[in-house]
């Protein structure tokens, strides 16, 4: 036999033997939960990646409930706002870095992104946590979990468990449903927010969980000023960037952030303008009327037009499979549309009494059912992030 044979034999034999430790070291870990991963060390080590406002104030509750119902202290590492810091994140980097919206709009961003991605892989190798959570941001937070597992093969060393809170929108897009078996790859659970979606991902390989949507935890602490007509959320201001468009739309609306907004304010209000995201659903919970507003780069917008497979753009609407939310897009987006559905919003009573018996089938579709419900101190708990912490805390992977 040759040498060269010789040496072949000899390393294939060790990689054959280093394969089977893998295996057998994985497996050891594959029945044990995340509780009792984090009991050997008397402490749980949680990593957690947020991109956009709407996960800071997830991944918050989330943190939230994590402190309440561990019972071990809960040490958190990431990437988060300022919701995440009020509950013990100091952020590695402004997530705003982060929160790139759009598809060519991402472009000028991908070195910082980039630099971004290199730095969160590091800070979570030298963290050693039990549990990473990434919370929407897919672009960003799918490619993180890929390259931080690959380095965890690489290194040979047991890795941690991998959440994602908000699957992704297969249901929007041709081919994406199709995409959801790769996820199964470096996702170990993802936390869903519609009802359907919890059994598309079990029957595409993934472990999934309907928790609700998170805006639920919210319907009673909404904050603004009485109008007609509210205009609020933060892409909404580009759509006001013309001077002209801000003149015709001025007699309908105030400008408000999302976060100042105020249950007391959307009583007082008779309809409202917003862009289409979560802030639709916080006008469902609050029973107001509203008309949805979208634009974007135009070659976005094309992209979008090509590869969308739902009619609609605002969530109610996909919902219910109906249009009873007004929706002005792309190059109907314009001041004199708006002015002209708002107007028609404000002074048909019909079509708002029409919104508001549709946002009831919304708000109850958005709930989680009774059998997730989480028994906490001899109480029924039916909070989306208490029963994302509970299945967190309790899950167990399965190699």
């Amino acid at each position: 036999m040759s040498v060269i044979l010789r040496k072949a034999i000899h390393s294939l034999s060790r990689e054959v033997i280093r394969n089977t430790g893998i295996i057998r070291r994985f497996s050891s870990i594959s029945s044990r939960a995340v509780v009792d991963l984090a009991a050997k060390d008397g402490e749980l080590r949680v990593f957690v990646v947020a991109g956009e406002v709407s996960g800071d104030t997830i991944g918050a509750r989330l943190m939230a409930s994590l402190k309440r119902i561990s019972p071990f202290p809960v040490k958190f590492c990431g990437v988060g706002g300022s919701m995440m810091a009020l509950h013990g994140l100091q952020s590695l980097f402004p997530m705003e870095d982060l929160a790139v919206m759009g598809i060519w709009e991402l472009l000028p961003h991908l070195y910082k992104i980039r630099a971004r991605l290199k730095e969160s892989l590091e800070a979570a190798s030298l963290f050693k946590p039990h549990v990473i959570l990434t919370v929407d941001a897919k672009g960003f937070s799918f490619r993180f979990l890929k390259e931080l597992r690959a380095s965890y093969n690489l290194q040979l060393l047991d890795r941690p468990m991998h959440f994602h809170y908000v699957a992704p929108s297969f249901w929007a897009w041709r081919g994406g449903e199709a995409r959801l078996k790769g996820l199964s790859h470096f996702v170990d659970h993802i936390f869903c927010l519609l009802p359907f979606e919890e059994e598309v991902c079990r029957l595409n390989g993934l472990a999934a969980t309907f928790v609700g949507h998170p805006v639920l935890e919210d319907c009673l602490q909404l904050n603004l000023i009485a109008m007609g007509v509210l205009l609020f959320g933060s892409c909404i201001l580009k759509l006001l960037s013309c001077k002209r468009e801000t003149l015709l739309l001025g007699r309908f609306t105030q400008i408000v952030k999302s976060s100042e907004v105020n249950l007391i304010f959307l009583q007082a209000s008779t309809a409202a303008l917003c862009t289409s995201g979560t802030v639709a659903v916080e006008l469902q919970l609050a029973r107001l009327p509203c008309l949805v507003a979208y634009r974007a780069h135009i070659l976005t917008e094309w992209l979008i037009r090509y590869k969308a497979q739902v009619p609609y753009i605002s969530l109610p609407n996909i919902l219910l499979d109906s249009p009873f939310i007004p929706e002005a897009l792309f190059n109907s987006c314009t001041a004199r549309n708006l002015a002209s559905t708002l107007t028609e919003l404000i002074q048909d009573e019909g079509l708002r009494e029409q919104q508001m018996k549709s946002a009831e089938r919304v708000v109850q579709l958005l709930s989680p059912p009774a059998n997730n419900y989480v028994q906490y101190e001899s109480e029924d708990i039916s909070q989306p992030s208490m029963i994302a912490a509970s299945t967190l805390l309790h899950y167990r992977r399965c190699e």
